[in-house]
């Protein structure tokens, strides 16, 4: 008798999110008309990137501070690829997404013989040698980083030089990217991430390698990491060490706990208010960091679930 209102309400939430994500569809398709263009396309990279952190982070339970290394890398290979070799975007996109993939899996491999605060370290560490590679490397431009890139046309055809163009094309990549880790949360891979992050000496009990499973989401979670970085580096047509800075993976920490970790829509809205801020803000300098660490430590105090994770819980949905 217990599992027939279980069912049902894994059919609700279904439901539920079926509906917001055709919001969010007809959200985008209106957006450019009420906002500007170019400010949705940072929002929508950076609600990317925010999500596949997720990935790592909320459901499978592993707190990397090096996550920036991926969006970076993806960044630099795209736009040195689409400005020096001449790639259209949708190759040089891949390329860099492929890059930070590799990198993942490398990087990966070697973080998760480790646990906890040593695993957070070890991300750190590997980045940061990402970051001064990237300072020291010649094709990386240094402290000038990669200029200029050239937008171009999507299989020849779509002019990407129009932002509205442009937008759409982002727009899709973003709904493509966040149905993907959807998909990935709720299939069987997903429900056995989740019992190797809430108790992993029973998942090896069960006779799961929880390893390879690290591995995996690890993986994935950098693949999305860089598909967000190449395709910001065709929206700004810039890749610079800002990418690739320690800076840029403690924000997307703080974009995932304020929209709430561990829930599908909480990094979207955490990236909208974190990109918003600095958006709104900027003429503020150096005090925009410091209102940020205001907001993490109220959300830290008082909405520990997050945004999204206080509205689920009042609702009693999952989000």
């Amino acid at each position: 008798m217990a599992a027939a209102p279980s069912a049902r309400a894994a059919v609700d939430a279904a439901h539920l999110h079926r509906a917001i994500f055709v919001g969010i569809a007809i959200f985008l398709a209106v957006a450019p008309f009420l906002l500007y263009p170019v400010f949705l396309m940072k929002v929508l990279c950076f609600a990317l990137f925010a999500c596949a952190f997720n990935l790592l982070l909320g459901y499978g339970g592993l707190l990397s501070f090096g996550h920036a290394a991926y969006l970076g890398t993806a960044s630099y290979i795209c736009a040195h690829t689409a400005k020096v070799w001449g790639m259209p975007p949708e190759v040089a996109i891949l390329l860099g997404t492929a890059a930070a993939a590799a990198l993942g899996f490398v990087f990966g491999s070697l973080a998760i013989r480790r646990q906890g605060i040593y695993f957070a370290m070890i991300t750190l560490a590997l980045a940061q040698m990402v970051f001064f590679f990237s300072l020291q490397a010649p094709f990386t431009g240094g402290e000038d980083g990669i200029q200029a890139v050239p937008r171009g046309h999507l299989f020849g055809l779509i002019d990407l030089s129009r932002d509205t163009s442009l937008y759409y094309v982002v727009a899709v990549i973003f709904l493509v990217g966040v149905l993907f880790i959807y998909r990935v949360i709720h299939s069987p891979f997903g429900q056995v991430l989740k019992a190797i992050r809430d108790n992993e000496p029973r998942a090896i009990s069960l006779g799961y390698a929880t390893n390879r499973y690290k591995l995996v989401v690890f993986t994935l979670s950098a693949t999305l990491a860089g598909l967000a970085g190449a395709t910001k580096a065709i929206v700004f047509q810039l890749a610079s060490l800002t990418d690739v800075h320690w800076t840029m993976s403690g924000e997307v920490v703080l974009m995932t706990l304020v929209g709430g970790m561990g829930t599908v829509f909480g990094p979207m809205v955490g990236a909208a208010v974190i990109v918003t801020m600095q958006n709104y803000l900027a003429h503020l300098g150096a005090w925009v960091t410091v209102i940020q660490g205001v907001i993490f430590v109220i959300c830290v105090m008082l909405f520990r679930e997050g945004i999204i994770g206080v509205l689920a819980r009042r609702l009693k949905r999952p989000l």
